[in-house]
């Protein structure tokens, strides 16, 4: 469907994104907001993002995707500042300052759209911008703080409604459920393929990835766990980094004295191939998750965030994956899974991840954005 077919897109219509990335927030944030502003603008959507430059901002990526990225200050109080919400720290300054400044990016004239990703704001910011859009979309996974939204999006498996139901104005609507997952295009694409080839017990090939930064070096734990394990030695291992990961040196460093051929990749843009061409994945129990389940990816699980915590138990509960609490337990799961003798356990993990989610979410919610404009 070409932009002038697409019914309620107007060519001049401005999205204005805020959200974070830094070393502790991760990239995970701005990642699936990019992933909703490139099929936005599919349909004729200007789409522009306002960060704040902390430590591990993803401003220059974000350019570097045709955007516009619209730099808020650090400021001298950076993850230090306490306030009533769990993570008011990731802002970096008050809430009012964060509004104040925000209100005045966005200038006279109301954007479409203000669509707001970020643990640390609610409902008393997003009431002070209301003058400065004409609807409102927040992206949560936690339900722990209230919102003043039109639209609200949370993902994650075993999430309900009633869960935002005393924390929404009457007349915001929900997006519920890992339907909506924010995945990129070339997710659906890959899907065929990747589901075509899970047909092994003895996995020949193992992704790991626990986020873009990974500032506790779970992945260089997660190798020197492995080296303890009985895997095949024909095993290839594939290790993904986001460019700015504070171990990146030291894991290249035990990737080169791995006993298996073991390489590792940074800023990739071919992560669906990647996820597609391994038989195992062992990664992070956030946002790639979905990625995984898209794929039919067999995964084990590590919970690296108490808000990580529910969705991990719920994928386990659905048969999709299997939940490592510490990384020392990653040698029991693995002989579980490949050496216990029990035929198909890797497809049947692959089946329940595939039927959760089909790659398909950012369109479905790009076409509730349509509707709510019209």
């Amino acid at each position: 469907m070409d932009v002038q077919s697409a019914p309620g897109i107007d060519t001049l219509m401005r999205i204005v994104f805020r959200t974070d990335a830094s070393i502790v927030i991760g990239t995970g944030h701005v990642m699936r907001c990019l992933t909703l502003a490139d099929v936005l603008r599919e349909f004729g959507a200007s789409c522009i993002f306002i960060c704040r430059e902390h430590p591990g901002h993803l401003l220059d990526l974000i350019r570097q995707r045709g955007y516009e990225a619209w730099p808020l200050p650090a400021g001298e109080g950076h993850f230090q500042k306490a306030g009533k919400s769990a993570h008011a720290g990731w802002l970096g300054t008050d809430w009012q300052t964060d509004a104040d400044q925000t209100y005045e990016m966005l200038g006279q004239q109301a954007v479409e759209w203000l669509v707001v990703d970020h643990y640390a704001l609610d409902i008393e910011w997003e009431s002070r911008l209301r003058p400065r859009c004409r609807n409102l979309m927040v992206i949560d996974d936690l339900a722990d703080r209230p919102h003043d939204c039109d639209l609200l999006l949370d993902q994650n498996l075993g999430r309900r409604e009633q869960d935002y139901c005393d924390l929404l104005t009457p007349s915001a609507h929900c997006l519920i459920g890992p339907q909506f997952a924010l995945l990129r295009p070339d997710f659906a694409q890959w899907r065929e393929r990747s589901l075509a080839q899970r047909v092994t017990q003895k996995p020949k090939s193992l992704l790991i990835s626990m986020g873009g930064t990974d500032h506790s070096n779970v992945t260089g734990k997660v190798l020197n766990c492995l080296r303890t394990c009985d895997l095949p030695s024909a095993l290839t291992i594939t290790v993904v980094m986001g460019p700015h990961a504070p171990w990146l040196a030291q894991v290249r460093t035990q990737a080169a004295e791995m006993p298996w051929s073991t390489r590792v990749l940074t800023g990739v843009s071919n992560m669906a191939q990647l996820m597609a061409a391994s038989d195992l994945a062992i990664g992070a129990a956030g946002g790639t998750a979905w990625e995984r389940c898209a794929l039919g990816v067999p995964a084990l699980l590590l919970v690296l965030a108490e808000n990580q915590k529910a969705g991990a138990e719920a994928l386990q509960k659905a048969g999709a994956a299997v939940v490592v609490q510490k990384v020392d337990d990653i040698g029991d799961a693995l002989v579980r899974i490949i050496g216990s003798g029990t035929p198909n356990v890797l497809r049947r993990l692959s089946q329940s991840a595939a039927s959760l989610v089909d790659g398909g979410g950012a369109a479905r919610v790009r076409q509730r954005m349509i509707d709510h404009h019209v």
